[in-house]
């Protein structure tokens, strides 16, 4: 009894523990807490989210609907409270992902946009999470490194020369820096003679001419008379005193010199390199008028020196020449231009000395910048960068030859710096010393390697001198503005603008253009050209339109934004006309110009063009841009006539209809009058020729009248004493009767001129042959079997009734047989 007791105690606990393992195991083998497996989570979370959509789209809507329910404080007291436990939920979440979780904000003004990006936010970072943890399900590990073979060397990216990284202890800092001057005095101001900025041609300054061998024309000295007025308009006043020839005041001053300028054959002969940019030399900084005088006379003495400018364009229109580098063999100089600007005629002397060379690389803009602001002119330049070019190498620019040829890594950190600053920074100034510090060693290398590279001839070396001199020769233009200057931009944006939008870009270009001029600004920091699109395509209704179209807004935009926004509201006022191309324009590049509404070519238009267009102004589409004449007076008067009566509902009525002001019509002091008067005229006109030719016609008919009528009256005079004799004609012919019409114009004349009496004698019927009535049947019924005889039937006699019902059927039928057969042979019913 006992063991059985045991037996069956141990029986009972070991079936416990077995269920109680198996609940275990269920409750390992879970996903989570009520959930076996994924499927089953997935499915449970599908239905909730469409059960949520389900009751979020029974809501009110926004609108009078939500506005009503929105009237019962129940409504409302519930909608905070499910809006509270919402945000207290999505804070949860997203305070368990990491992200920022300030969702109770409560200011009307920022808190909504602002709990809108942190939503945006978390939901990018909890997407981006699932998606990882989702790929390493899959097998795939973004963090995990790719397996490289054995020796493979990543390659270097290198963006551009000036941010190389150099591998090596030695290697300069690898930081960058952009200096520029926050608070800086405009030097412009502390200018003795001021930047002329006027929209006239630029006049050279030069008023001495040293190494002259043809002398300097007259009208290049400076009048003390005219020194209040630009230098180009002085220049012309005197030109008109004195009767020269204009192209005396445009022309280079050096123009015969450097056209009979020979290469001496010392300088097309094989230089020996001198290495003496290795010894440290001495560099002297000059900004007073005494060292500037001792540095000519150093100049003066060499046979050649290197030259380099610095230069600034962003707070000036014209662009300022802020620092020059000169050097020798010996000694580097660096001159303060914006101190000495006045004084810089002084190294003339030696600039144009055609006996010392003056080494220059890429010296296109350096030439004009000479010109414009020092009056200074390069006789016998020698171009490094046209050097390299002939030589072929990798590379043209001068950090590429310092590395090539002297192994020297170039430091352009400073080369978007704000040259103004003064005093200049010792990294500034090392910097500019190493643009011309070795550009003399340069210049022997490259001379060596033209002459080896053309088996010692001089021909490749002499092409080099000649491409250099061609620089010598250029001349600075100064910009000018025209009512076209806009199109250049226009086309290189290429953008498709409308007429306001057109409008709008015109004004805004011609706005920018007229204040940099008058701020000594550059138009990039008056108003950038992006910012101009942007506010031409959009044409904001409101000033602070504006300023937004413009991030960072530009300091003279914000001063002159009253200005500005009456520009654009003065291009919303045109009326937005359908811009059409014209026949045989079919690709290539398609300038629109302002519609033009009294065009010199309106003789040439067709008429129906002309009625379709009216006094519609139209776009102008040409293939190239045409340099036209600009509007006249009156047709500029003309047409603010007409933008004055301008419909404002133009827009949204067809193109094809015209409405033109009724009291302008009736004005005689207006276009519109003129026109129509023309118009009516050219109408009055043309009814004019048509009754002309209407009478013209009239007569020659007349005429041929009265020749006929004379032919018959002489036939008839001839043939008066005979009689007239029929033939006898067989059975079924008979004569043609004469028509009403020809009766009526014999008998006209008749009455009007009668024949004499004794010429008329009367017919005789009694000699008639009547065998021609012989065939004639009095059957009139129409048989369809029967030849048709001749239409012209006997006339009925009085008293007679015709049977005009049966008989005129058969007036216009034509001879011959009926297609249908004779009427016994008719199908039957």
């Amino acid at each position: 009894m006992d063991s059985s007791k045991s037996r069956g105690a141990l029986q009972d606990s070991t079936s416990e523990n077995n269920n109680n393992n198996n609940d275990g195991d269920e409750e390992k083998d879970e996903l989570c807490p009520g959930f076996q497996d994924v499927d089953a989570f997935v499915k449970y979370g599908l239905g909730a989210v469409l059960s949520a959509t389900k009751a979020s789209g029974a809501l009110p809507q926004v609108g009078d609907e939500y506005d009503f329910y929105r009237s019962f404080p129940g409504f409302q007291e519930f909608c905070q409270s499910q809006g509270d436990q919402l945000l207290h939920c999505m804070s949860q979440i997203m305070q368990y992902h990491g992200c920022r979780s300030l969702m109770r904000d409560r200011n009307k003004l920022t808190g909504l946009e602002e709990r809108f990006d942190l939503v945006v936010d978390s939901n990018d970072a909890i997407l981006e999470r699932a998606g990882i943890l989702l790929d390493e399900a899959d097998g795939v590990n973004r963090s995990q490194q790719p397996v490289m073979p054995a020796g493979f060397q990543p390659p270097k990216i290198v963006v551009s020369s000036w941010n190389r990284k150099s591998s090596g202890s030695g290697s300069r800092a690898e930081t960058f820096r952009l200096l520029h001057a926050k608070n800086i005095a405009r030097p412009q101001l502390k200018f003795r003679e001021k930047v002329d900025n006027s929209n006239t041609p630029f006049i050279p300054k030069i008023f001495i001419k040293p190494n002259a061998v043809k002398p300097l024309p007259s009208c290049k000295t400076y009048r003390p008379e005219d020194l209040d007025v630009p230098a180009a308009l002085a220049d012309f006043i005197h030109q008109q005193r004195t009767q020269k020839p204009v192209e005396d005041m445009f022309a280079h001053p050096y123009q015969y010199e450097l056209d009979h300028l020979t290469t001496p054959e010392s300088l097309l002969s094989k230089p020996e390199p001198q290495a003496s940019y290795i010894n440290p030399t001495n560099c002297s900084f000059i900004d007073s008028l005494e060292d500037l005088v001792a540095l000519n006379e150093k100049l003066c003495s060499l046979s050649e020196f290197a030259v380099d400018l610095e230069h600034h364009s962003y707070r000036s229109f014209l662009g300022l020449t802020s620092l020059m580098q000169i050097s020798t063999r010996e000694e580097d100089f660096i001159i303060d231009t914006l101190e000495l600007r006045s004084e810089m005629y002084i190294l003339n002397e030696a600039f144009t000395d055609p006996s010392i060379v003056k080494v220059f690389h890429g010296a296109d803009s350096d030439i004009e910048w000479l010109q414009r602001d020092f009056g200074l002119y390069v006789v016998n330049l020698f171009d490094t960068h046209q050097a390299s070019r002939a030589l072929n190498l990798a590379r043209h620019s001068l950090d590429h030859l310092l590395k090539h040829f002297c192994t020297v890594d170039s430091d352009k950190r400073y080369q978007l710096a704000d040259w103004r600053i003064r005093p200049l920074p010792d990294e500034m100034v090392q910097y500019a010393r190493t643009d011309t510090h070795y550009l003399l060693y340069i210049y022997d290398c490259v001379k060596t390697q033209l002459l080896e590279t053309n088996h010692g001839q001089p021909g490749l070396l002499q092409s080099v001198w000649n491409k250099s001199k061609d620089i010598s020769l250029k001349k600075y233009v100064k910009p000018i503005f025209t009512e076209e200057s806009y199109l250049e931009l226009q086309r290189k944006q290429k953008r498709s603008l409308n007429t306001q939008q057109h409008t709008a870009f015109r004004l805004l270009f011609a706005w920018r253009n007229k204040l940099a001029r008058q701020e000594d600004e550059s138009t990039g920091y008056v108003l950038p050209t992006h910012m101009m699109i942007k506010i031409s395509e959009e044409l904001p209704r409101e000033p602070q339109g504006i300023i937004a179209c413009c991030n960072p807004v530009p300091p003279l935009v914000r001063q002159q934004i009253n200005e500005l926004h009456s520009l654009v509201q003065q291009a919303r006022e045109m009326p937005l006309l359908k811009v059409r191309k014209e026949k045989g324009v079919s690709s290539g590049y398609i300038t629109f110009k302002q519609g033009v509404l009294f065009s010199e070519d309106e003789h040439k238009m067709d008429v129906d063009d002309e009625k379709k267009s009216g006094l519609l102004a139209q776009a102008k589409i040409t293939l190239f841009q045409n340099d036209q004449e600009s509007l006249s007076v009156a047709h500029m008067k003309a047409r603010r006539i007409i933008e004055a009566f301008e419909n404002p509902f133009r827009m949204y009525l067809p193109t094809s209809d015209v409405h033109v002001n009724e009291n302008a019509k009736f004005d005689p002091s207006s276009k519109i009058f003129e026109i129509s008067k023309r118009w009516k005229l050219q109408s009055i006109e043309q009814q004019q020729k048509e009754l002309e030719a209407k009478r013209k016609a009239k007569a020659d008919a007349k005429e041929q009248t009265k020749k006929d009528v004379a032919t018959v009256r002489q036939q008839s005079a001839k043939g008066g004493g005979k009689k007239r004799e029929r033939v006898a004609s067989e059975v079924g012919e008979s004569t043609p009767k004469p028509t009403k019409k020809l009766i009526k114009s014999a008998e006209k004349p008749q009455k009007t001129e009668p024949p004499p009496q004794d010429s008329f004698t009367p017919f005789d019927y009694s000699q008639s042959d009547l065998k021609v009535f012989a065939g004639m049947n009095d059957n009139t019924q129409f048989d369809p079997n029967r030849q048709a005889h001749d239409p012209k039937k006997k006339k009925n006699p009085k008293g007679q009734k015709s049977n005009s019902a049966a008989g005129n059927r058969s007036m216009s039928y034509m001879a011959g047989k009926s297609e249908r057969g004779f009427r016994h042979n008719w199908p039957k019913r």
